[in-house]
């Protein structure tokens, strides 16, 4: 099993953003709060979302968008990654990157609904007066959710599969990872 240690030094070795690891590390923790929703393994959830995005700083300026992720699969067929973390790694890019994978299971899911969440939430956060985490609700995250020109790089339908992929309503699961994102909002910035 491949340990959160050795999946934080891949990411850090390939990825010097600090605005990139900062998405990563939001998406960990809610993929963690989401394993405990469904009693499944945080750690391996948790390293999934921890490294869904390992190589997009290598690979984010590459046209056509099919390098995205090639990289990170290599590294953690390296690293003998359980499948449950190759596999949700490879379906958090379907739609965006050529030949990736629809996601089949919950955990795949679970990481393609909440990669574009994390992004609504942080955005939220940065048009309040202090720009924190602490300040953000479901309600002020649902006020801008119809107004598409807000953070208009998100995308909704993406999110909205958690109601019928997850069982999860909207509301819910933007709690979820509200609440996850806030009890690491130090290591946010947020």
């Amino acid at each position: 099993m491949i340990t959160r240690k050795q999946a934080l030094d891949l990411l850090h070795k390939h990825m010097q953003n600090p605005n990139l690891r900062r998405h990563c590390y939001a998406v960990e923790s809610v993929m963690r709060a989401l394993a405990r929703h469904f009693n499944e393994d945080e750690d391996v959830w948790g390293i999934a979302g921890l490294l869904h995005d390992a190589d997009y700083e290598i690979t984010k300026d590459k046209e056509p968008k099919k390098d995205h992720t090639k990289h990170v699969l290599e590294w953690l067929r390296q690293l003998e990654a359980e499948t449950d973390i190759y596999d949700a790694v490879a379906a958090h890019a379907w739609g965006y990157v050529e030949g990736a994978p629809e996601p089949k299971t919950k955990m795949q899911w679970a990481l393609y609904t909440c990669d574009e969440l994390t992004g609504l939430i942080v955005a939220v956060a940065l048009v309040k007066p202090d720009k924190k985490l602490a300040s953000v609700t479901v309600d002020s995250i649902m006020k801008k959710w119809n107004q598409r020109a807000f953070a208009g790089g998100v995308k909704r339908e993406q999110i909205a599969e958690c109601e019928p992929r997850l069982g999860i309503p909207l509301r819910d699961f933007i709690q979820i990872a509200l609440e996850a994102m806030q009890s690491i909002s130090e290591d946010l910035g947020l």
